[in-house]
């Protein structure tokens, strides 16, 4: 099954909304020792699915440690600039995807009234 671009659209929402969640864990551990940041994958993900012709329904939003930002000495690497960037971002992200999913239901809407 393809999904559609609703479905696609309610998705990247969501992914938007854990990476709101996991940039928060981020900065509420900041100062725990050994804590190891996490980031979540998933537009490119969704590129590299489409690259190869697959189908994008089953690509799920990852999960992932990050372990190339470097560590302080008590092995916490959470650094609050990357976090607020990664918020800037992912704000950026949402705002563009809810946008997109509102001109389509518009669309839609439109396509419906004018047809009456």
């Amino acid at each position: 099954m393809q999904a559609g671009p609703t479905d696609l659209m309610v998705r990247l929402l969501g992914a938007c909304e854990l990476r709101a969640r996991v940039v928060s864990a981020n900065i509420a551990n900041s100062n725990t020792p050994g804590y190891v940041r996490n980031v979540v994958r998933f537009e490119d993900l969704l590129g590299a699915r489409l690259e190869k012709g697959g189908d994008i329904a089953r690509v799920t939003p990852e999960l992932v440690a990050d372990l190339e930002t470097p560590s302080r000495p008590d092995g916490n690497n959470v650094s609050l600039e990357l976090e607020l960037n990664a918020m800037r971002e992912n704000r950026l992200l949402y705002e563009a995807y809810s946008s997109i999913l509102r001109s389509h239901f518009s669309l839609l809407e439109s396509a419906i009234t004018d047809s009456r």
